[in-house]
């Protein structure tokens, strides 16, 4: 568990260095607002799921938190949007969203023609024919 804590933050630390100048603006309207939104799954038990108390707990849930503490030094200042498969693209273009942490896979297509800026891969899994 250790081991993806210090994954899920060193994505998160590596993700807002690699922002930069660029994206100060979305930064600077993240720390205007006081919290990341963060565009998640729903019920994806390891990745993304609320308890019966409404408490985040996954693996996707956690890179949030560490985006949150990487930039308001309090992992507490995030809120979870959930997004189904449909809606993450759209939300993240409109700034409904700040960032995504779910599965999400990385194509060229989806870099390129959508303008979005993917960050390092949290989660290898595997596809076949």
């Amino acid at each position: 568990m250790n081991l993806v804590k210090t994954l899920a933050v060193s994505t998160a630390v590596l993700s807002v260095a690699a922002a930069g100048a660029t994206y100060a603006g979305t930064l600077a309207d993240t720390k205007a607002e006081g919290a990341v939104k963060c565009g998640v799954s729903q019920g994806l038990p390891g990745f993304s799921n609320p308890d019966a108390k409404g408490h985040w707990t996954g693996i996707d849930v956690d890179v949030c938190r560490a985006i949150a503490a990487a930039v308001f030094g309090d992992a507490s200042k995030v809120k979870f949007v959930p997004l189904s498969a449909k809606e993450r693209f759209t939300a993240l273009q409109s700034g409904e969203v700040d960032v995504l942490s779910r599965n999400t896979t990385w194509t060229a297509t989806r870099d390129t023609k959508l303008g979005l800026n993917f960050a390092g891969v949290d989660y290898y899994d595997g596809q076949g024919f």
